[in-house]
């Protein structure tokens, strides 16, 4: 009989799911497979009236998540002795905060036939932005009358967030937002789907969501009370009650997997599921992040990672997503952090200015990398999409300065992947501020993967050497590893988290290391960003850029 033990991890991304099956005992991928999105813009449905919306329909979550991991299992079985069997677990990974607006059992109220052309009945992905003014709202009142609800989030309640979209769809559509018994996160819905009870007030919720976008805290009760909620909005005080009162980490079994699921995916009924959480959180799990090593997964958006003891880390962080207890790793303050718009940017230029495609990347890079820091005189600001952090404020766009009638794209294009090395920058140095330690960085992503150039620069802006994660899949390997923790060491997985990772991560032999000429070119143009980026972003700061310019060009001359 075959001893080999597997773990199943699903990540559903912004535009596809992908399963991923992992052996426990190693970490080797014994197989992937993808499925899109079928709906809307490679999987986002928007609103061309409002370019803040960003919705996802559940119907390509259902489908996705079958057709990925029936498709990895039919790898895996062209494999001498592997069995479904063999699967012990099974760990989940979404976007968020990506709230669904549900009836009583917990059905997405996009399959009712009443709503089934109304997009506030869909899923409000992360990147929606339609409930600005309502975040601005919470941030005032929480200010006033909670101070310490908006203390654990950076001081800032983002619209990406989940009581901005629950707002702003009682303000858009009051009928729909009567019509929901409750919302749930995708990360909680998807799991409760595979244990088969999505019922509101009986599937697990997720501390990762919980706590980063929802301001829960055990410390003052769990959610924002009902008074508070109440302030906002009546209706949003009489919500409290059908939400939840308490949040598991993703160490914690949800449930065994369904009689239905079972056999929609061809795997053992009873498999254990982990509660969800968010892809970021899930990525830095499966890139090794620990007490001193920051993870930054970088995609479309990009997310930064870290873990601190709870006993000397710091509880508050201004302008950081987020400290949670158990967000990442149990046990430990999960710290999150992030840019809203890195690969985005970059498709952004590539397909709206330029007119290329996806290989025009390859082109620009290779013009761009034969560029020195500083030579193309531009300066700009990774705003394109807002400000995550530290800044906390979507209604920021980007800037580009400097350029001149010889200004070409490869020029550009170098400057906005600097600007993102800038923004990451601003993180790390605002996270060393309160006390973070970091003596080691890990990036993992498909940019991280793909592109030297990136990696080369961020190397170079930090100063300091730059690893990647030996896994492409770090997502849905973190969700794999926390699967094998929810199955427990008497099944053949792990009674710790940091147990699984030991066994099961890693990083390739590839690193990026500093050019010391070349990073004191970056300090120079870093000090010009920051002047940008506080000028231009923090309230009351002024600041005369007169030579801004001419500093440019002085280092153009000189490179």
């Amino acid at each position: 009989m075959a001893t080999e033990k597997h773990a199943i991890g699903v990540d559903f991304g912004t535009n596809s799911v992908r399963a991923l099956i992992v052996d426990v005992r190693t970490g080797g991928e014994v197989a992937t497979a993808v499925r899109d999105y079928q709906r809307g813009d490679h999987g986002v449905i928007t609103d061309p009236n409002n370019p803040h919306v960003a919705r996802q329909h559940p119907a390509d979550y259902h489908e996705g998540l079958q057709a990925s991991v029936t498709a990895a299992l039919r790898q895996a079985r062209a494999i001498p002795g592997f069995a479904p069997e063999q699967v012990i677990g099974i760990g989940v990974d979404t976007t968020g905060s990506t709230p669904i607006p549900v009836d009583p059992d917990g059905v997405p109220l996009a399959f009712h036939e009443t709503f089934r052309e109304n997009p506030n009945a869909l899923a409000w992905l992360w990147k929606d932005h339609s409930g600005m003014a309502e975040a601005e709202k919470i941030t005032a009142l929480a200010a006033e009358h909670r101070p310490h609800f908006l203390a654990k989030s950076g001081g800032t309640y983002s619209s990406e967030w989940f009581f901005s979209k629950a707002w702003h769809c009682l303000n858009a559509d009051p009928t729909l937002f009567a019509a929901a018994h409750s919302w749930v996160e995708c990360c909680d819905y998807i799991p409760a789907l595979l244990v088969g009870d999505t019922r509101p007030d009986r599937l697990l919720r997720g501390v990762c969501a919980a706590g980063h976008k929802a301001m829960y805290c055990e410390e003052w009760g769990g959610l924002p009370d009902a008074a508070f909620l109440a302030m906002l909005d009546p209706k949003l005080g009489e919500l409290r009650p059908r939400l939840y009162e308490k949040a598991y980490d993703s160490g914690v079994r949800a449930g065994g997997l369904c009689a239905e699921w079972a056999e929609r995916l061809g795997l053992p009924r009873g498999t254990p599921v982990a509660v969800g959480a968010f892809d970021a959180h899930h990525g830095a799990v499966g890139s090794g992040v620990a007490d001193g090593t920051l993870v930054k997964i970088i995609g479309t958006s990009t997310c930064d990672i870290t873990v601190a003891p709870k006993d000397r880390a710091a509880s508050t962080i201004p302008g950081v997503c987020g400290i949670v207890d158990g967000s990442v790793l149990p046990g430990l303050y999960g710290i999150e952090a992030g840019q809203s718009g890195v690969g985005d940017i970059f498709n952004w230029f590539v397909s709206e200015v330029c007119e290329g495609d996806a290989g025009f990347h390859g082109a620009l890079s290779r013009d761009a990398a034969a560029l020195r820091p500083g030579q193309s005189g531009l300066l700009a600001l990774d705003w394109n999409n807002g400000n995550r952090t530290i800044l906390v404020d979507a209604r920021l766009s980007g800037l580009l300065l400097g350029q001149t009638l010889r200004t070409g794209r490869a020029e550009i294009y170098r400057a906005l992947i600097e600007a993102t090395a800038f923004g990451a920058l601003t993180i790390h140095n605002r996270l060393a501020e309160y006390g973070v330690n970091v003596e080691r960085i890990v990036a993992c992503g498909g940019i991280a993967d793909k592109n030297p150039l990136l990696m080369r620069i961020y190397a170079d802006v930090f100063g300091r050497t730059m690893e990647i994660s030996r896994s492409a899949q770090t997502c849905a390997l973190g969700a794999a590893l926390f699967g094998a923790v929810a199955a427990g060491k008497a099944a053949g997985g792990y009674d710790r988290a940091e147990k699984a990772q030991a066994a099961m991560t890693g990083v390739k032999e590839t690193r990026y290391r500093p050019d010391p000429e070349r990073h004191a070119v970056y300090r120079e143009l870093y000090a010009l960003y920051k002047r940008l980026h506080d000028t231009f972003g923090v309230a009351g700061h002024q600041e005369c850029l007169h030579d801004v310019m001419k500093t440019l060009l002085e280092i153009k001359q000189r490179a």
